[in-house]
């Protein structure tokens, strides 16, 4: 497998480090869009020799660092967290970016109280459509409110141009997001090993129409999925 799993975001407001660990396999492991998680093992030693040489690379030259994975974070084996945390203290790290699942939203505090130092969890909500978001891409994420995912989450993870998804589903998501969080990630919907398909037109009309959000401080608008310099074919 030919994965980058080191790279920097010189992005302001929020240059920072970024890591791809290997981890336990995802607890949800249900997202019909998602093939990451072959980049996950049961192999406890693999992956924690693996993510020990990752992190290896962490300079601390931001003061911040993002840990992704296949999965959420509380699916990194607790010797791969020890090895984070040290990085933390050696090298100054001030800010730590995870991503989690929102079946893990009631122990998210677990990880704060674990590294001490400030926290900003990531959750792919990927639209705020609750049909197509449980339905079509079976994420399993039910709330009854933005207000429910903000007293959890300072960040999501939203998708655009899939089949299925509509030009006024991706206006309101995006007016969610920037009406509502200091910061998101927007990915552009790229072909893999499911059956979840692109659609190109859509793509098309959504980069015409928002190509403006490349240069938002809040935004990162990902065109590809490899684009923050980590990931690859698995």
């Amino acid at each position: 497998m030919n994965i980058s799993r080191y790279a920097k975001i010189n992005k302001p407001p929020l240059p920072r480090e970024i890591v791809l660990l290997k981890a336990f396999p995802c607890k949800w492991a249900k997202c019909t869009f998602c093939d990451y998680i072959h980049d996950n093992s049961v192999d406890e030693n693999e992956i924690n020799s693996i993510n020990r040489e990752v992190l290896n690379n962490v300079s601390g030259c931001f003061n911040a660092l993002q840990v992704i994975n296949s999965g959420s974070c509380f699916e990194i084996p607790s010797q791969s967290l020890n090895y984070i945390k040290n990085i933390v203290l050696e090298k100054n790290i001030q800010k730590l970016f995870f991503e989690a699942h929102w079946m893990y939203r009631h122990r998210l505090n677990e990880f704060r109280d674990f590294f001490g130092v400030p926290i900003s969890f990531i959750t792919g909500i990927e639209t705020f459509d609750e049909y197509f978001r449980n339905k079509v891409l079976k994420k399993g994420i039910h709330f009854d409110s933005i207000q429910e995912v903000k007293k959890y989450f300072q960040s999501v993870c939203i998708m655009v141009g899939i089949k299925g998804q509509t030009k006024e589903m991706i206006n309101n998501d995006l007016k969610i997001v920037m009406d509502n969080f200091e910061h998101a990630t927007i990915n552009i919907y790229v072909n893999n090993s499911t059956h979840i398909k692109a659609d190109p037109e859509l793509i098309q009309w959504f980069k015409n129409e928002y190509e403006y959000l490349l240069k938002s401080k809040n935004v990162d608008l990902l065109f590809d999925n490899t684009d923050f310099g980590v990931g690859g074919p698995l």
